[in-house]
């Protein structure tokens, strides 16, 4: 299935899929390793490496950047981030760690999606895909 988005930064990657309902800071929700930290995360314990992360949009600090960035040069970084809205700190980070980056994806993708789904994230051509 193919839903319509807003490409923000890069190509196109697949990977699996790591959906969380909360916003997400990239400073202090998310551990050096990538492990999700956060106490009140319904993803808490899960690793963003190699993943598409999906959340809805960003909260917190203007450092949230420079941890993507890190995560990028420890291999920890996820593949691709998907939001319904994504803010400056989100789209600065993604540029500077090389990471895939869409939003405004269409509603049905957010209630379809699951953790673990395989997906395509095509930011060149505005399109996420889940793959079953």
């Amino acid at each position: 299935m193919r839903f319509k988005c807003r490409g923000l930064y890069g190509k196109k990657v697949e990977g699996p899929a790591l959906v969380s309902k909360n916003q997400i800071s990239l400073f202090g929700d998310i551990a050096d390793d990538g492990t999700i930290v956060a106490k009140d995360s319904d993803i808490r314990g899960e690793k963003v490496t190699g993943k598409v992360l999906i959340f809805p949009s960003a909260r917190g600090s203007t450092v949230g950047s420079y941890v993507l960035l890190k995560l990028k040069k420890t291999g920890c970084a996820p593949l691709a981030i998907v939001n319904k809205k994504s803010d400056l700190i989100v789209a600065s980070g993604a540029v500077i760690a090389d990471v895939v980056l869409v939003d405004d994806v269409e509603d049905e993708f957010f209630s379809t999606v699951k953790s673990g789904d395989r997906v395509v994230v095509n930011a060149e051509e505005n399109y996420v895909e889940l793959i079953k």
